[in-house]
């Protein structure tokens, strides 16, 4: 399925065969590109970046490197290949063939299904639009602009779903998606940690570790859909995803090798005079972003992910690996929950619990990234571990959200919780020091002094290649 790069879009949906879809979308860029003028990447749009872009979608020719400035960036719509006779493999149609066209019954829900990943995507580059002016080295000015460009382009993906397949009400919903923005307190983004604020990089990386990682498994239950377009749209979108999250794992990886380093070379804990992050530090904000994340696969039992595993709008994450109906019938989960004042579990239904299960599955990949993490500081001799921070901790979504959780697991009072906080969650002078350290460093292969360089460049270039034409 090769892209056609001839056309004002590039496509591989034939897209110049439909020129009432071409002119909406078409009518619809001008708007996108002036999105990004004002809210993507601040002050480097007549800098030539070393980037990736997309000629095909097959394995040899997705991920084609060259240099391009950012506003010139080949945005474009990739589905990935179609599978031969591909049936629907779960809930209530499990066995039929996979729909090509949006069932009238399923139309709203799959409208928002789409809405709501749409919405993610321009709120990531709306809350790094500064880290440029900050990069720690030119490899991760790159990295970042990376993610950028490709966030833009999931935003195309959902794009032309809602203009394809859902006439004016699509259309709307596209235009939404330019008009709220991040933090914004009139129209602010639709899910709690897209407000959030991204302001350093060891924000950046923590970020794009967890909240890209949500993106992860959540696009996973998508491509599991019965409407074959969000699901190829999906597959596509993941071979992006990982490199999102392969940034997040080694930005912090590098953080913490430069912090072990500085410990053992000082004898001491406090490395902050020295230019390094405290692994006290690191924690905290570990506990922020990792809890926010939680709070984005929802209410921890749901009708509404009941119904749409039923109706065959979103599974699970690998779904056709799991060994069960695929319908859930009479099916039931020991979810957690708040017995008598006490974090206990129960005994639901499954096929209600799927968000819970689906954070499961998270929590347990979040888990083998700390794993590694802890084996840099093993290996550098430090016996500190870092930890994932109990699910019920700093939530502001799910059976949790009304009551305070401490990092163990334990339920504690409100004055508790606000006598201790600080132990556990960035404070003021915590943050305004991880600012200090953002100083940017612009010559090639040269990083800043709070964290190590990459253990290898991009596409085979050397680490001090010039990423970004400055």
């Amino acid at each position: 399925m090769k892209v056609d790069y001839a056309t004002k879009i590039p496509n591989n949906v034939n897209l110049a065969e439909d020129r009432q879809l071409t002119r909406a979308l078409e009518s619809w860029q001008p708007k996108y590109l002036a999105w990004w003028n004002q809210l993507g990447p601040k002050d480097f749009a007549n800098n030539e970046v070393f980037l990736r872009t997309a000629i095909d979608v097959g394995q040899e020719g997705w991920a084609h490197f060259d240099y391009v400035t950012m506003p010139e960036y080949r945005w474009g719509i990739f589905l990935a290949e179609p599978k031969p006779d591909r049936r629907i493999s779960f809930g209530e149609h499990i066995g039929q063939p996979v729909w090509n066209e949006v069932p009238g019954e399923y139309r709203f829900d799959l409208r928002r299904l789409i809405a709501v990943q749409g919405d993610t995507e321009p709120a990531s580059v709306e809350q790094q639009r500064h880290l440029g002016k900050t990069a720690p080295s030119l490899y991760d000015l790159r990295n970042l602009f990376q993610v950028n460009v490709e966030e833009g382009r999931h935003l195309w993906a959902m794009v032309y779903l809602l203009h394809r397949y859902f006439g004016k009400d699509g259309r709307e919903e596209a235009d939404a998606l330019l008009e709220r923005h991040s933090g914004d307190p009139d129209r602010p983004r639709l899910l709690g940690a897209f407000n959030e604020p991204t302001p350093d990089w060891l924000s950046f990386y923590l970020f794009t570790y967890f909240t890209d990682r949500d993106g992860k498994f959540q696009l996973h239950a998508l491509t599991e859909s019965a409407f074959d377009p969000l699901a190829r749209t999906t597959q596509f979108m993941l071979k992006e995803e990982a490199h999102h999250m392969f940034v997040g794992a080694t930005g912090v990886a590098r953080v913490i090798q430069r912090t072990a380093e500085l410990m053992k070379k000082y004898d001491t804990d406090d490395i902050r005079q020295y230019g390094g992050i405290n692994l006290s530090i690191i924690q905290k904000y570990l506990n922020f972003h990792y809890s926010i994340t939680l709070d984005l696969f929802g209410g921890d039992t749901s009708s509404n992910a009941a119904n749409y595993y039923a109706s065959g709008l979103k599974g699970r994450f690998h779904e056709s690996e799991r060994k069960d109906d695929h319908r859930l019938l009479g099916s039931t989960y020991q979810a957690e929950a708040i017995i008598d004042g006490n974090i206990g579990t129960i005994e639901v239904p499954t096929i209600t619990a799927l968000n819970q299960i689906l954070q499961d599955d998270f929590i347990a990949d979040c888990q083998n990234g700390v794993d590694r993490w802890n084996r840099i500081l093993s290996e550098s001799g430090i016996h500190t571990k870092l930890y994932l921070p109990h699910r019920g901790f700093n939530r502001q979504v799910g059976i949790f959200a009304d009551y305070h959780v401490t990092p163990d697991g334990n339920i504690c009072t409100k004055d508790e919780w606000e006598l201790r906080k600080s132990e556990w969650l960035p404070t003021i002078d915590d943050r305004s020091f991880v600012s200090s350290l953002m100083v940017p460093v612009r010559e090639p292969g040269k990083m800043a002094s709070w964290l190590a360089p990459p253990a290898s460049g991009i596409a085979n270039r050397p680490i001090d290649f010039v990423y970004v034409k400055l």
